[in-house]
């Protein structure tokens, strides 16, 4: 049975991206520590911009050895690296290019593909190779970021799409609802095998999407969890921690009753 989900409420947004910064930085060096390398997804969204602000400052930045990081990513909308809307360009402008990290230390989704279902196996491939974990074992990443949307969904895993139904595979496509449509994604499955999975959700647009997915009492058990695709995400042996700010929590019976959980 996978561990309960640990709750961290803050503030406001500042406080919830050094937060965030903090939390990536120790989970980082525990994993150097114990295996020498780091290995993190990186989610999409606007949310993250706020962490790669934190980490790229003078307080963080030097807390890590970033040649020792390998970056990945969660999902990817399927258009041209240097779009304004690939997650890939979010996460390059706002820490890649900053941090002067290498390259040969990012590995993207190949969002430009003119066949998804093609990209999807390659970037499977990828990771599979870089971990050595050949199917039909699992990978395990040290830490997967994750953000959501006013939907519940999760990276790209929509309510009600075909990728919620996946078993077996780490990557497939995707279709979203709105926006660019095509997408590829990691699956609840191989998410679920991280060391440790946070979501980082601000905003009161998000505050009925977290309720949804984590109060007990809003839960109607004879709803499919897939309406509400971030309830698939349970790691199996790994940590998972939501990272909320007071607006998102706001609908949450813990924040109502002013019981808030804030670890350092």
């Amino acid at each position: 049975m996978s561990a309960p989900p640990e709750l961290r409420i803050m503030d406001n947004g500042e406080e919830l991206a050094r937060e965030a910064a903090e939390l990536f930085v120790w989970v980082g060096q525990q994993a150097l520590a114990s295996g020498g390398r780091f290995r993190v997804a990186l989610s999409g969204g606007s949310t993250p911009k706020s962490l790669y602000a934190v980490l790229r400052g003078s307080a963080f930045s030097s807390q890590l050895d970033w040649t020792a990081v390998e970056f990945y990513f969660s999902d990817e909308r399927c258009v041209p690296p240097d779009h304004p809307e690939s997650n890939f360009h979010l996460a390059k402008e706002g820490l890649f290019e900053p941090l002067r990290i290498g390259p040969d230390r990012v590995f993207r989704m190949p969002g430009e593909s003119d066949d998804p279902d093609r990209a999807a196996t390659q970037y499977e491939t990828l990771i599979r190779e870089r971990f050595a974990v050949p199917a039909p074992s699992w990978p395990r990443f040290d830490l997967i970021l994750l953000g959501l949307g006013d939907d519940a969904h999760t990276a790209s895993l929509f309510p009600g799409t075909p990728a919620l139904e996946e078993s077996k595979r780490l990557v497939v496509t995707n279709v979203a609802p709105r926006g660019v449509k095509a997408r590829l994604t990691l699956t609840a499955p191989g998410i679920n095998q991280a060391r440790a999975v946070v979501f980082m959700v601000g905003g009161k647009s998000k505050a009925r999407a977290v309720q949804a997915v984590l109060d007990d009492r809003c839960k109607d058990r004879s709803v499919d969890d897939r309406r509400f695709p971030a309830r698939l995400i349970q790691p199996v042996a790994g940590r998972l921690i939501w990272l909320l700010d007071r607006a998102a929590a706001s609908e949450l019976t813990v924040a109502k009753q002013g019981i808030v959980s804030h670890e350092e």
